[in-house]
């Protein structure tokens, strides 16, 4: 992990114009609410003209609530990378992946009983079941959770030799798999070309491994402090935890500057 002295030099040389936010774990508390502090820290980035956005492994349908709560008025990373949204939610970009893949991966969750599946299709999340005939939909992610290592290692070796796709996780528990090359980096980098916004100049913060890809990428990358051990290990920083509005800290730390 990169030395807070080292950060603050970064930040020095690069004014922070863009913070990315992961929600589940980082975001969101362990109740599923946005602690105070964290939407106070965000409305005065933004009334500073930081723009704020939400890159997320969920959904539109399932975070749009929360851009709405705070007010954002900028584009939306969704399903890890897979779409971009503009901030009238209209689609800027999609990125699929292959229905015949996601049979495969269908079809390898019923060789393991202790499995759980659900899957991103556009406008609609299936759960623990699938549609008859997986081809006649547009698919986003497929996500396993697997709570027997053993199983869940298994399963991992198997999907990684397909090159076709691209494996992270949001719980040390799932596996979610996106189309190679997608994930919230790349989502990250097109939204900042439409800004005139470089990486150099965003810091992403999250806590899971469909994290990693941004807060490596981002001018400063930020670990929760309930982070996966491996996201803190290739952070920049580690901030508090996300019962203990961790994003407020990171944005009043990096990028108003308000924290000693």
């Amino acid at each position: 992990m990169i030395g807070v002295e080292r950060v603050a030099n970064a930040v020095s040389r690069k004014e922070i114009k863009l913070v990315a936010l992961d929600i589940d774990g980082t975001l969101l508390n362990s109740d599923h609410q946005i602690p105070r502090e964290n939407i106070e820290a965000i409305t005065e980035a933004q009334e500073q003209g930081i723009c704020v956005i939400l890159s997320t492994g969920r959904s539109l349908m399932t975070c749009g609530e929360f851009a709405d709560a705070l007010k954002l008025e900028s584009y939306l990373v969704t399903v890890n990378g897979s779409e971009i949204w503009d901030k009238e939610r209209n689609l800027v970009e999609r990125n699929k992946l292959d229905s015949q893949l996601v049979q495969k991966m269908w079809d390898l969750s019923k060789e393991h009983e202790d499995t759980h599946i659900w899957a991103a299709a556009v406008g609609e999340v299936w759960r623990g079941e699938m549609p008859e005939d997986i081809h006649q939909t547009e698919w986003l992610k497929f996500g396993f959770d697997i709570k027997d290592d053993v199983t869940r290692a298994t399963i991992r070796e198997q999907l990684e030799s397909h090159p076709e796709l691209e494996l992270s996780n949001s719980s040390p528990t799932n596996l979610e798999i996106n189309a190679a090359g997608i994930n919230k980096a790349l989502g990250l980098e097109k939204v900042g070309k439409l800004l005139d916004i470089s990486l150099s100049e965003m810091m992403a913060v999250g806590d899971s491994l469909n994290d990693l890809a941004m807060i490596k990428e981002a001018g400063i990358g930020v670990a929760m402090g309930n982070a996966q051990k491996y996201v803190k290990e290739q952070a920049d920083w580690v901030t508090s935890t996300n019962n203990e509005a961790g994003v407020a800290k990171a944005i009043r730390t990096w990028v108003l500057q308000t924290n000693s």
